[in-house]
């Protein structure tokens, strides 16, 4: 297993344009008045106390989130990779700081974990032309910063992918695989057996895509499918250094509590363990879902 790198300490940045808050204050689910709050993706039921109670605080010292265009890449509810970060950090008294970035936006580059969804043929060429004229992302990732996309997002990492019609269209170039169109969609729930290196346990998610993705050498796969299809070639995702990409909805980070670890620690450091109480609900889904697939 790779050693965990360290925290990264950055000397003052000037101001970047203000992103988009994920919720008004006072409403931390973003919902408006009178609905009622979701069971927190990461399995505690709403208004529940965190088993480390601390202080909130927001600033230069927390671990700065990043969601980039949910205007345009987030498909089956994305949005929960970014809540599970959350709430796993905050439980082991690590302070967040989210923000949404939309299309129209700036991204800026002093973020710590850079979070991408998936999305229709459309939007995703739309964001990966704007990413690329940004240069934002790019720029974080070289400096080191963690960077999680699914699906399209994860294509548009590549250095290109197949468009409306197979045309090949230019990505980011920030991990070394391309992707085009196969001749079979992949529908359906996966389940994968991780790079033994990342120390992370069996992956389960939802996939739905046409994808076929090829790695360079500069590129691992995240993972061996045992069940769906993946990148089309036995492999699941990809990852070098701290950038991680894969097919995988459910949202991937829901049903894999220990993927979303390894990005923290990537960030943060090595991690507290936490309490068995707090990890009943993702363990119970991790399990129903499994079992519905292979037994």
């Amino acid at each position: 297993m790779t050693h965990a790198p360290q925290p990264r300490h950055r000397a003052p940045e000037p101001a970047e344009p203000p992103t988009e808050p994920l919720a008004p204050q006072g409403d931390p689910g973003g919902r408006p008045p009178g609905v009622a709050p979701e069971r927190d993706p990461g399995g505690r039921p709403p208004g529940a106390a965190p088993s480390r109670p601390g202080r909130r605080r927001r600033g230069p010292s927390a671990l700065r989130l990043v969601w980039v265009y949910p205007d345009l890449l987030s498909t089956y509810g994305d949005r929960g990779n970014l809540l599970v970060l959350e709430r796993r950090a905050r439980l082991r008294g690590i302070e967040t700081e989210p923000a949404a970035v939309n299309a129209d936006q700036p991204v800026p580059r002093s973020g710590d974990i850079y979070l991408m969804g998936g999305g229709e043929d459309l939007p995703q060429i739309l964001a990966a032309r704007r990413l690329s004229a940004d240069g934002g992302l790019a720029a974080a990732a070289r400096a080191g910063a963690v960077v999680f996309a699914v699906c399209a997002g994860y294509q548009v990492l590549g250095t290109e992918f197949g468009g409306t019609e197979g045309e090949r269209v230019s990505g980011l170039g920030i991990l070394d695989i391309r992707s085009g169109r196969g001749e079979r969609r992949g529908v359906g729930e996966i389940v994968a057996d991780v790079d033994p290196e990342l120390g992370v346990p069996r992956l389960t998610g939802f996939e739905n895509h046409q994808g076929v993705t090829s790695l360079g050498r500069a590129a691992r796969p995240l993972a061996r499918v045992t069940v769906g299809v993946g990148n089309g070639d036995g492999t699941e995702g990809a990852y070098a250094g701290k950038v991680l990409g894969t097919y995988l909805h459910g949202p991937a980070l829901v049903r894999n509590p220990g993927l979303a670890d390894l990005l923290l620690t990537w960030a943060a450091g090595p991690l507290a363990p936490l309490a068995p109480a707090e990890e009943n609900w993702a363990r119970q889904l991790r399990e129903e879902r499994l079992a519905a697939v292979v037994g």
